[in-house]
């Protein structure tokens, strides 16, 4: 049985990528997950801001990058808050390199186009496989227009593109008016891969003090319908490669996803509760399904649920909608 899969043009030895998180912050959980049966592992973001402040603190003249546009520097984390600081995350992934076979794909996290992607020219050197550039920004000015936000997305993809040699993908948030038009801009502008979805930390209030509470909170099964969704859209009319991110538990959930059309999925909340040792549980869920079914690899099923099979995929969407709220009953 074959459960290997090609993403970003990368063959890996099964379809379970860990996603960006802590689990990539030591060789040796890094080792402990490859073991498992991940087939390529994500690196935390190295952020935009974080990039910046670091470069803040070394300058000769601070104050004068501080006029230049330090962007309420209080609202971000201490440069020491940050778990690996860029000279750390280029050696990190020297050290993962070292000690993996598996393919180590660093993150770049950013909104517009700047100075910080340089750094994707020095993951690049340092060894990364690929990079993920994730994306995520909450526009809130009402003078920016949604063309304003993706025009500087798309020049962000061109720019760290055009740096490097190494395949690129990028993670979206699901905010969009038209996201298969996007994503098609996104492809031909350079992107390898797209990832769905970027979570959405959303914050709470604290209604004894009056301010926001943000808490990180895992992901939960619940989260992983609006991913099969575009998933299933995005598969038939997108060419580049696409990952499933947030909301996958158990063997059903990785299933799901590779038959909406996810060439891998990326796991990190059900391994940060169970262990890395339960990507073999999922594994072999997906193996056992696999067998039951006659399927010798994971292309023979890989977006059979897609709308492919949809003539007319706006009027599925509408009569699946209308479908479900008449099924209310007083």
């Amino acid at each position: 049985m074959d459960l290997s899969t090609s993403y970003l043009g990368l063959k890996l030895a099964t379809p379970l990528v860990v996603g960006a998180s802590p689990l990539a912050d030591d060789t040796h959980t890094a080792r402990l997950v490859q073991d498992a049966g991940a087939g390529a592992i994500v690196m935390r973001s190295l952020f935009e801001e974080q990039i910046y402040l670091d470069e803040l603190s070394h300058a000769p003249r601070p104050h004068v990058l501080a006029a230049n546009g330090c962007r309420e520097r209080a609202m971000f984390p201490e440069p020491s808050d940050y778990q690996l600081n860029p000279d750390q995350y280029l050696r990190q992934i020297e050290n993962l390199k070292d000690a993996l076979t598996v393919p180590v794909i660093a993150s770049l996290n950013g909104c517009r186009p700047g100075g910080w992607i340089d750094y994707a020219r020095r993951f690049q050197t340092a060894g990364a496989d690929a990079i993920e550039l994730n994306l995520y920004q909450i526009p809130t000015d009402p003078a920016t227009s949604g063309l304003d936000v993706e025009a500087e997305m798309l020049e962000t993809v061109r720019m760290v593109k055009s740096s490097v040699r190494i395949p690129v993908a990028v993670k979206l948030q699901p905010f969009y008016t038209a996201l298969a038009h996007f994503a098609q801009k996104l492809t031909r502008a350079g992107a390898d891969g797209i990832v769905v979805f970027n979570r959405f930390y959303q914050a709470d209030f604290d209604i004894a003090e009056q301010e926001p509470e943000t808490r990180l909170r895992l992901s939960d099964p619940a989260e992983l319908l609006l991913r099969l969704r575009w998933l299933a859209i995005l598969s038939p009319q997108t060419k580049c490669s696409l990952a499933l991110s947030g909301g996958v538990h158990d063997g059903g959930d990785l299933i799901k996803g590779i038959l909406a059309g996810a060439h891998v999925v990326q796991l990190v909340s059900v391994l940060l509760r169970h262990g890395p040792r339960f990507l073999a549980t999922l594994t072999e869920s997906l193996r056992k399904w696999m067998v039951e079914r006659g399927y010798e690899s994971i292309t023979d099923f890989r977006g059979a649920m897609n709308l492919d099979r949809c003539a007319d995929a706006g009027a599925f969407e509408r009569g699946s909608y209308q479908r479900i709220l008449q099924n209310w009953r007083i």
